[in-house]
């Protein structure tokens, strides 16, 4: 599995308001110097004719000034220009690029907006700029509704924001250094000539987008792209003996995952402080990467009727391995909800691992055996009227669970919720992620539209 790089610092979270949202880089470019964005795999030279696909758009960042032979331009386009950035033409060839050969700039339109691969995400700027970037599920890594985009100062691009819905809300959009959190202002730019070339698409990207306000955590809002989103993923094999498929992922895992039920008085910042506390500052669990994130389940009645989706907060773990660590991670934090579990906002908690087993909240899971039990008696002896009668008074009222119902005080735990707790943790909107230590001018446009 792969790694993440360098240390994560969380910085800046307010103890019972929202977070900050993410900040989601995108990664291509269409710049000139480049060297990827060319055919031959080299930035073209003096002795070079260079090439632009007649019929296709693109923007393209120039930074430094460049010699060429000769230059075959697109229909639509536009080459931007900071200050020291432009194009000399070499009528005697350059000596020291041979022979010369035709560069062909490649093509970007096949970019697309909801391709994870294709974006970095981390808590901060600065993270992104020290490469300390974030472990999330697929529809995570690309940006959520509350999320700030980056299209990195110094380049240009070609994005399709092709989606299931009219537009893609985000919470902002900067452009060579540019923010854009304004509506009336953003819209504008995306009917510009740049705007055009940038963006492109049968749904466009819209920004404003208000901050998440629940304590517990917000839904991404890529659920409905899911489909296109994993349209564009490639999943490896797993060698591990019962994969695992989080929600809001395209592949099977390796590792654990832990579901957590919770009430009014769960705190998503509050929790994500006491795992890292208590478990991910341990030696033994340096390996482990971990995705926080509130996720909608979809419900049935008898297993088979279909109920409203219901809120839970679902943690991915993975060890890098077959699962062994992730596992004995995931039953550590069962115990802990077990024993604090009322006192933390949980009413129940359960995991699965990839190696087969599972576990659940105990109390939680023999009630849950009784009423299946119930409901069976009743189909057979008085018929569903009176089923529906009693699931509907079991649906408002519930069941007691010794484990999570018991009025005591959270005993207090020393440094629990200190700084030194917020290492290699982040919380967003849409949920927490984790990173372990161990991985750790002024510009002019120049057009050449027919």
């Amino acid at each position: 599995m792969p790694k993440t790089p360098d240390v994560f610092l969380l910085l800046g979270l307010c103890l019972f308001g929202a977070a900050d949202a993410l900040y989601k880089q995108w990664i291509p470019d269409t710049n000139y110097e480049n060297k990827t964005n060319w055919d031959k795999g080299s930035v073209p030279c003096g002795s070079d004719i260079v090439q632009f696909s007649a019929q296709r758009k693109v923007s393209v960042y120039v930074e430094t000034v460049h010699s060429v032979q000769e230059m075959r331009l697109p229909v639509d386009g536009e080459f931007i220009l900071p200050s020291g950035g432009g194009f000399t033409v070499s009528n005697g060839g350059d000596p020291g690029c041979g022979a010369g050969v035709t560069a062909q700039f490649k093509d970007a339109e096949s970019l697309q907006w909801f391709d994870p691969a294709l974006w970095q995400a981390a808590e901060s700027l600065d993270d992104l700029e020290k490469g300390r970037f974030l472990f999330s599920v697929h529809e995570e890594s690309v940006p959520c509704q509350y999320d700030n985009v980056l299209f990195r100062a110094g380049t240009s691009f070609r994005v399709d924001t092709t989606s299931n819905q009219p537009s893609v809300p985000v919470q902002s959009v900067s452009i060579l250094g540019k923010k854009f959190s304004s509506s009336p202002e953003f819209t504008h730019y995306l009917g510009s000539h740049s705007g055009r070339l940038q963006f492109h698409g049968t749904s466009s990207p819209s920004v404003g987008a208000s901050g998440c306000s629940d304590a517990s955590g917000c839904d991404c809002g890529n659920s409905a792209n899911h489909n296109r989103i994993c349209g564009t993923v490639t999943c490896a094999p797993m060698s591990c003996k019962k994969p695992l498929y989080p929600t809001g992922h395209c592949c099977d895992v390796c590792g654990a995952i832990v579901t957590i039920q919770y009430s009014s008085g769960f705190n998503l910042e509050s929790y994500r402080n006491r795992l890292q506390h208590l478990f991910l500052s341990l030696p033994s669990y340096q390996s482990i990467q971990l995705g926080m994130s509130k996720v909608l389940k979809s419900q049935y009645f008898l297993g088979v009727i279909p109920r409203a989706a219901a809120a839970e907060i679902q943690m991915v773990l993975l060890d890098g391995e077959s699962g062994p660590v992730a596992e004995a991670l995931a039953r550590d934090i069962l115990k802990d909800v077990q024993a604090q579990g009322s006192n933390l906002g949980i009413t129940g908690a359960e995991f699965q691992a990839s190696s087969g087993a599972t576990s659940g909240d105990g109390a939680g899971d023999n009630a849950g055996v009784v009423v299946g039990a119930v409901f069976g008696i009743l189909i057979v002896v008085v018929g569903l009227p009176l089923l529906a009668v009693l699931f509907w008074d079991f649906t408002d009222h519930g069941f007691e669970n010794p484990i999570f119902d018991k009025p005591t005080m959270m005993p207090e735990v020393p440094g629990i919720y200190g700084t030194e707790a917020a290492n290699s943790i982040s919380l967003t909107p849409s949920g927490v992620h984790f990173v372990n230590p161990v991985y750790d001018e002024n510009e002019t446009s120049i057009d050449f539209t027919a």
